[in-house]
């Protein structure tokens, strides 16, 4: 008996002892998925045919690395490849060569289980790339956030340490995608340098964070940092240089010790012969010596104007190469000053950030841009007119008038009217009669305009001014998107949708008391008998005559349509996403597809549609395809 209660006791034992030890296996394997990535990584394919053209923005150098004797220099528009002595070689344009995605760092090193060097490139939202100088491999995690990518640093033990906009800092080492550290996690990067061991980080908003010997210490303003956001870090030997929009911290055996170029505005740093070389948004490059004695000094003959929004700065004989947007800067045989080496190409628009699209009556591409003003492009030879100050900047839409023989240009600071010669003639704001300076959308009803604006509504006619907003019952002052057909006046709010008949409300329809899954409409289009209307995180819905909403197969998703980003045509329907790329309805089908091939960014912001084409904007470039190419 006593011997059979012992076996009972310890079998009951070894189960709790089994139990608890397959508990913490448990619980080890789901902390370990929460930390690791699932990912793919394949040999990347570019499209073979895409039937969308570029139309030519500029290039924007942003990042360079030499690899296998050749220069590479990638930013926005894609790759660009010259030879040692700066002659154009060829190009990998982001879209029609490379994923539709600004490329965001670039340098040379040896991913696990490759032999060789490579040319690594992180892009903005679609993984990263690698580059043996005839193809292409893709490392594409599964998880949006992990390839938010900001930043990437080769190891000496060869992995690859990746700086996120969420996840912080993530390590790969050939056969999974996990965090570093917990305590490196959540940050948004902007900086790496180091090793896996002893690490620098540093951050949009708090501070350069170091990790070593498995500890984290944090720096800000209070440690003595001169700014809490970080713009590049620079090692040499025991010290640290943390560049900042006011000046350069220097760290010595981990510990600060002071700041260096006080009040400068920091892109990038780099220490070549004995001397920390400072790249800034506007004021060249600085040198500070690092040797006792000698003096700060800066090229005597620098031209600030050339030398404007320095992104990197990279050893070379002789001195070092200067990056910034526009050009590749070397330094002069005698030291005084820069010459440039070589410069981007030339470009049919300004930007690339584009925010509306129009084509008038005389043929002309009117391009708006997030923060640039806007371009107009003769539909003949001439070169784009360029217009930007301090009324025509941010351009939110662009309408032209034929009857009125302008173009009404809403920006975030008044609506100016261009006469038939695309010049200004007219600015309007609160003080003639606007309820607000913002603009948001306008369009033409009856025989005006109405004008969408934060705080509600403006008509104007040939009577004037006149507002309404929440009080005459507008279901939201914030208004995104105005449609308009006969009498009807559709007004997309931050709070719901509101029908109006000759100005006056006679509905209103939110989440709450109709069929509407999302209150926040950014856009809207009548098609045939009925209104599309675009939400913030709904996707397109449908309404009809009787007021009733109905879902769309697929186009009815957790999905974000862009502030009037809808083009109606003969035949489709386009819309355009923060970042799933360009949904087009067939009209004849009603059948609804995704376009991502081609495009040089997946979030699509403007349309337009004229000589033969339609346009599609997007942030980082416009392209433009025959509309009988189209093949959902």
């Amino acid at each position: 008996m006593a011997g059979a209660a012992v076996s009972a006791a310890a079998l009951v034992c070894g189960i709790a002892i089994w139990s608890a030890s397959e508990a913490l296996k448990s619980s080890k394997r789901e902390l370990q998925a929460e930390r690791e990535s699932a990912f793919r990584l394949a040999r990347y394919t570019p499209p073979l045919h895409t039937p969308f053209e570029p139309v030519r923005s500029p290039e924007i150098f942003e990042r360079l690395a030499r690899f296998r004797d050749h220069l590479y220099i990638a930013g926005p528009a894609g790759l660009s490849e010259y030879d040692s002595r700066g002659g154009f070689l060829r190009e990998f344009p982001a879209g029609s060569y490379l994923p539709g995605s600004p490329l965001a760092a670039l340098v040379v090193g040896q991913l696990p289980g490759v032999s060789q060097p490579e040319l690594i490139l992180a892009t903005a939202d679609q993984g990263i790339l690698a580059f043996d100088g005839e193809g292409f491999r893709q490392l594409y995690p599964t998880n949006p956030e992990v390839r938010s990518i900001t930043t990437i640093l080769p190891t000496p033990s060869g992995h690859l340490l990746i700086g996120t906009k969420k996840r912080g800092v993530l390590v790969y080492d050939g056969r999974t995608i996990q965090e570093l550290h917990p305590t490196l996690g959540h940050l948004n990067v902007r900086a790496l340098a180091g090793s896996e061991t002893d690490l620098w980080v540093g951050t949009l908003d708090h501070g350069v964070q170091h990790w070593h010997a498995g500890t984290m210490e944090t720096f800000d303003e209070e440690q003595g940092l001169p700014d809490r956001q970080v713009q590049a870090i620079a090692l040499a030997d025991e010290k640290a240089y943390v560049g900042t929009p006011l000046g350069v911290a220097e760290f010595t055996g981990g510990r600060f010790s002071r700041v260096l170029a006080k009040g400068a505005l920091v892109t990038s740093l780099h220490v070549q012969d004995e001397a920390l070389w400072v790249g800034t948004e506007d004021q060249g490059v600085l040198r500070l010596p690092l040797t006792t004695g000698q003096r700060f000094s800066a090229p005597r003959s620098f031209l600030p104007s050339e030398l404007d929004e320095v992104l990197q700065i990279e050893s070379a004989e002789g001195g070092p190469l200067v990056l910034t947007r526009t050009g590749l800067f070397g330094a002069r045989a005698n030291g005084l000053g820069w010459q440039q080496l070589l410069k981007s190409r030339d470009a049919v628009l300004s930007d690339r950030n584009i925010s509306a699209l129009a084509i008038d009556k005389d043929g002309r591409l009117w391009v708006g841009y997030f923060d640039r003003g806007l371009d107009i492009v003769p539909a003949g030879p001439q070169r784009a007119i360029h217009i930007e100050n301090e009324h025509v900047f941010c351009v939110n839409r662009i309408l032209p008038e034929p009857k009125r023989n302008s173009v009404e240009v809403a920006t975030a600071n008044g609506l100016v009217r261009f006469g038939a010669s695309a010049e200004p003639e007219q600015i309007l704001g609160r003080a003639d009669g606007l309820i607000a300076d913002h603009v948001t959308d306008i369009a033409p009803y009856r025989d005006g305009l109405a004008i969408a604006t934060p705080a509600g509504i403006t008509f104007l006619d040939s009577e004037g001014a006149r507002s309404m907003y929440s009080f005459q019952g507008l279901v939201n002052n914030h208004v995104y998107a105005l449609g308009v057909f006969d009498d009807e006046l559709l007004v997309g709010t931050l709070g719901g949708l509101s029908s109006l008949q000759k100005e006056i409300v006679k509905a209103n329809f939110t989440a709450g008391n109709s069929g509407l899954k999302q209150n926040w409409i950014t856009a809207i289009a009548r098609v045939g008998d009925e209104w599309m209307v675009g939400t913030y995180g709904n996707g397109v819905m449908g309404l009809d005559n009787a007021g009733r909403f109905h879902p769309y197969e697929m186009a009815t998703a957790p999905i974000d349509i862009n502030p009037n980003a809808m083009l109606v045509t003969h035949d489709h329907l386009f819309a355009g996403t923060l970042s799933h790329g360009l949904y087009v309805y067939d009209r004849g089908n009603q059948h609804w597809a995704i376009l991502q091939e081609g495009l040089p960014s997946e979030n699509v912001t403007a349309f337009t549609e004229g000589n033969g084409y339609v346009y599609v904007g997007t942030d980082n470039g416009l392209v433009r395809i025959q509309e009988s190419k189209i093949q959902p």
